[in-house]
């Protein structure tokens, strides 16, 4: 047996999710959420909270913190847990390619080489032990280069790569993005187990008609009534969706503040002589004449 938790951030439409081996009371976190107000630039820690705080209660030790992919639309709360737990903090080996193509638009000269601001990169195929648990990694690209699924028992977390049926799919238009290779990812996490549970690394129930979040679903009940990868569709179908979809969608509101601090695995940038630390805002001067 597995032991799931699952917390949704109404402000960034977030699930994280607390997993745990109930044999020996090894823990980790998926995609936990650092809170952030962009107008006024607040940083607080209520998400990170609740997750511990529930860690606590069950008696549970966090040893890692897995991110499915660099995301655009929360700040990753990965170092505040490594803080407090000494967690190791993880990504897919891909973070690499991410990272050469922001650093130089956000000047993150302090990122490491190679992705070293990880603890751990898993290539496709990867596997690691928590306590008596054995994950698998699969890459899982489209959404970003570096998105990755992580499959223990009856269990997948997806992150991006599958929304829940009556939503989708998630946009392919960021840098790296590729409508192709997430149908393919897609296939991949189709073909597990019917039974598998898919756990999403968000969602968004205003979009899909619903009043309640959800984030659980089956391999089968995926196939069966995914509105954007169901049975049935093709892979041309399914690419001129989305690219369709993906020309009208705005930019997501954190975009730029998430990508600088999740690309340094949740770091905040440097501090400045003074002991501030800024996030930046690039701007295209050219659009002015």
């Amino acid at each position: 047996m597995i032991g799931i938790e699952a917390f949704f951030d109404t402000r960034t439409a977030t699930v994280t999710y607390l997993v745990w081996d109930p044999a020996t009371n090894a823990a980790l976190v998926v995609d936990p959420v650092l809170d952030y107000e962009p107008k006024s630039g607040r940083l607080w820690t209520e998400s990170v909270d609740k997750v511990l705080a529930a860690a606590q209660a069950r008696g549970l030790k966090i040893e890692r913190v897995l991110e499915t992919h660099a995301h655009a639309d929360h700040l990753s709360g990965a170092q505040l847990i490594k803080r407090r737990t000494a967690a190791r903090v993880a990504a897919g080996a891909r973070i690499v390619e991410v990272q050469q193509v922001f650093a130089p638009r956000f000047a993150a000269a302090d990122l490491a080489e190679q992705g070293a601001d990880f603890d751990d990169l898993y290539d496709d195929g990867a596997s690691f032990a928590l306590g008596r648990l054995a994950f698998r990694v699969m890459s899982t690209p489209g959404h970003t280069p570096a998105c990755v699924t992580y499959v223990v028992e009856d269990a997948a977390f997806v992150g991006d790569a599958l929304f829940m049926p009556d939503f989708g799919s998630a946009r392919c238009d960021f840098p790296g993005g590729d409508a192709h290779a997430l149908w393919r990812s897609t296939r991949r996490i189709l073909e597990l187990s019917p039974q598998t549970r898919v756990f999403t690394g968000h969602d968004y129930p205003a979009g899909a008609g619903r009043q309640a979040p959800a984030w659980e679903a089956t391999v089968a009940q995926q196939r069966a009534s995914n509105r954007h990868v169901k049975d049935g569709t093709t892979e041309d179908g399914f690419v001129e969706m989305r690219k369709g979809r993906d020309k009208d969608l705005e930019p997501p509101v954190l975009l730029l503040p998430a990508l600088q601090v999740n690309i340094r695995a949740g770091k905040l940038p440097p501090a400045d002589p003074a002991g501030h630390t800024f996030l930046r805002i690039p701007v295209d001067p050219a659009a002015l004449g």
